[in-house]
């Protein structure tokens, strides 16, 4: 398995025999290097995006039709992408599993909120992505919510990708404290963060938070190979 941070919440993730992109906001994204946009969405078999905002929507329109490839996302959502051009799009609703080329990806609830051009197009959500002997637990943009307790003892994921950048989402503070309480992850790797001054531009508190937890901050197009 490989796990490929694009900046922001975007990753490409390679996984049985699925290449994943999440949340590919890549153009206006100033922690993406443009000239190497080939090489992030390569090979993708599948979009999945966790919500409407255009920092997570993103290139998500414009990569799905280049590369013939379908969004998966909350139905009401699909149904809005699927109204500005051709593209294939799977709806689905929190508690629903997909198969991925052998990645099983379950919605789950999150904490925020979900728009696009002024409208709500659904409402915000989390992946659960099992295969490979892991399950990883994708939070999407989110506060702690009493959820994580029975979605980190039912799905169990050992890898958490957690939304901790703070003033939109949980802080490294919060997200660490989520951590411990609902999940026993082996891996926690922090997203929306240092794209912008707002926003943390560290994980030293998730770190301090967690410890027996192997936190690594992700590095732009380096993949982590687990």
């Amino acid at each position: 398995m490989q796990i490929i941070w694009l900046g922001h919440s975007g990753f490409r993730i390679e996984i049985e025999k699925a290449v994943l992109l999440i949340d590919p906001w890549l153009t206006g994204n100033p922690m993406f290097p443009m000239q190497r946009r080939a090489e992030a969405i390569r090979g993708a078999t599948h979009i999945l995006v966790t919500h409407g905002h255009g920092d997570h929507i993103g290139d998500s329109l414009a990569i799905a039709q280049e590369l013939g490839i379908e969004i998966i996302g909350i139905y009401d959502l699909m149904g809005y992408l699927a109204g500005k051009g051709p593209v294939k799009t799977v709806g689905m609703n929190k508690g629903g599993t997909v198969d991925l080329n052998g990645a099983k990806v379950t919605l789950v609830n999150a904490c925020h909120s979900s728009s696009a051009d002024g409208v709500a197009v659904g409402s915000e959500g989390g992946f659960m992505i099992a295969g490979d002997g892991h399950t990883i637990y994708l939070s999407g943009d989110t506060d702690i919510m009493a959820d994580m307790e029975w979605m980190g003892d039912y799905h169990k994921p050992d890898i958490g990708i957690l939304s901790s950048g703070g003033h939109f989402t949980m802080d490294m503070k919060r997200a660490a404290y989520a951590a411990r309480r609902y999940f026993k992850f082996k891996t926690v790797i922090p997203c929306h963060y240092r794209t912008f001054p707002l926003l943390a531009q560290n994980a030293d508190e998730l770190r301090a938070g967690l410890p027996g937890v192997e936190v690594i901050e992700p590095q732009v197009l380096q993949a982590i190979r687990i």
